[in-house]
């Protein structure tokens, strides 16, 4: 009996989080509230990939393949940004120091994670990113105006 529970808790548990697909099908719920019952089951095109942040470093990017064979260059570590000077119309490549804001979830400031709409310090200033750094693969950012 001890040796089942044991046996159990390491195959569920194995030190490490359990990762499940993320599905993007439609709802089991109607808009009232009520149970919908669909008339089919779930579909692999409907499985998202899994989320992979872009953290500060030295330079990684990662190819994904999207629907219909379209290639998506996904940015894992980043290290400069290209960042607009709106007053000049100049385009600079700084380095990033750290992530100051971001409006997607305050964690994502102590883990220094960068997605579209967060405030980057850089060499230059503060910038705020317009790209989508996992699936543009690179950062580009417009320094604010003090």
């Amino acid at each position: 009996m001890h040796n089942l529970k044991k046996r159990f808790i390491y195959r569920t548990v194995i030190g490490r989080p359990i990762i499940m697909a993320l599905w993007q099908g439609k709802s089991k719920k109607k808009p009232t509230g009520g149970r919908l019952v669909s008339s089919r089951g779930k579909r692999k095109f409907e499985i998202s990939r899994e989320k992979q942040y872009t953290k500060i470093g030295g330079q990684s990017l990662k190819q994904y393949r999207g629907m219909g064979g379209i290639v998506k260059t996904g940015m894992l570590v980043a290290e400069y940004a290209n960042v607009v000077d709106k007053k000049t119309n100049d385009v600079k490549k700084a380095k990033i120091i750290s992530v100051a804001v971001n409006p997607a979830d305050p964690n994502y400031v102590q883990r220094n994670i960068i997605n579209k709409g967060a405030k980057i310090r850089t060499e230059l200033g503060e910038a705020i990113v317009t790209s989508r750094p996992g699936q543009d693969g690179a950062i580009n950012a417009v320094l604010i105006e003090n």
